[in-house]
């Protein structure tokens, strides 16, 4: 797994962490029980802080995403393979999703174009996992 990170965007670094891992899961790229480096050696492989690292890798935790184990470090949790989702978690992802759609709305772009977009993204999604997601 590879991340690419932009120190000089307004997105906080972990944020940028959370959602790359995010991103390499529903690619494919990362599967149900991958290892993740541990916070300080991607800390030091990304010249930022292991505490920056820490922070994301928390979030995905909480988010499900990822478990955490002394022994074991951090590991994928879910991938699309690991069946349906939790319970509450539609709600909370639409929440996050309305206000995704709001900023496209307020910058202008119409509901052809989102959808669109959307489409494009979700069809990326399935030509890197052969459907799965």
């Amino acid at each position: 797994m590879i991340l690419t990170l932009d120190l000089f965007s307004e997105v906080p670094i972990y944020q940028q962490i959370r959602d790359r891992v995010v991103e390499a899961i529903a690619d494919g790229e990362l599967a149900e029980g991958s290892a993740l480096p541990s916070t300080r050696q991607l800390g030091a492989d990304l010249g930022i802080n292991f505490h920056t690292v820490n922070k994301a890798y928390d979030l995905l935790r909480t988010q499900g995403v990822i478990q955490v184990n002394r022994k074991s470090g951090a590991v994928v949790r879910r991938d699309p393979t690991s069946g349906p989702p939790e319970a509450g978690f539609a709600d909370e992802w639409q929440e996050r999703l309305r206000t995704l759609l709001a900023e496209a709305v307020v910058h202008g772009l119409t509901r052809d174009e989102v959808a669109d977009r959307c489409s494009t993204v979700m069809a990326s999604f399935d030509a890197k996992t052969g459907g799965r997601s």
